[in-house]
């Protein structure tokens, strides 16, 4: 019988600067592929992602701080502290802080394809300053399999 290796790790923090952080915890690397799990901070007024469904991963979502509504499939959720929201693949959903206070989830999507990357490609056309450019947060959006819906 083989001896299992466990590593302690420190969350790699993502500021997005649009209100959202992401505090990116155990990647696809970290869980053989697994899961993968991060914090998202998300302050008020925080410009968030468009409505969308993930075509090859679930996700789950755990209120850890504030009241954040979740639109899932058309049903506004109200998720608190100790709340939890399993999201099937396919289902289209997006989430809103319609609070004054910063509110705190932790995430898990599973199998662990999705990655940090993901996060630090969209910061990459943020950070160029002015309006962001749609089309290429798109784009990034399909790269990871996650796909914009209209509204």
């Amino acid at each position: 019988m083989s001896k299992k290796t466990y590593v302690m790790k420190t969350s790699e923090i993502i500021n997005l600067g649009i209100g959202l952080e992401i505090h990116f915890c155990l990647d696809a690397a970290d869980t053989n592929a697994q899961f993968t799990m991060f914090k998202v901070v998300i302050h008020p007024n925080a410009k968030v992602p468009a409505a969308h469904y993930h075509e090859n991963f679930d996700e789950t979502i755990y209120g850890l701080k504030g009241s954040l509504t979740l639109i899932v499939d058309d049903q506004i959720i109200t998720l608190g502290p100790g709340d939890y929201q399993f999201i099937n693949r396919g289902s289209v959903h997006n989430l809103i802080n319609q609070t004054d206070e910063i509110v705190e989830i932790l995430a898990f999507a599973n199998p662990g394809i999705f990655t940090a990357n993901y996060f630090k490609d969209l910061l990459g056309v943020l950070k160029v300053g002015g309006p962001p450019d749609k089309a290429k947060l798109n784009s990034i959006m399909l790269q990871y399999g996650l796909i914009p819906v209209s509204s």
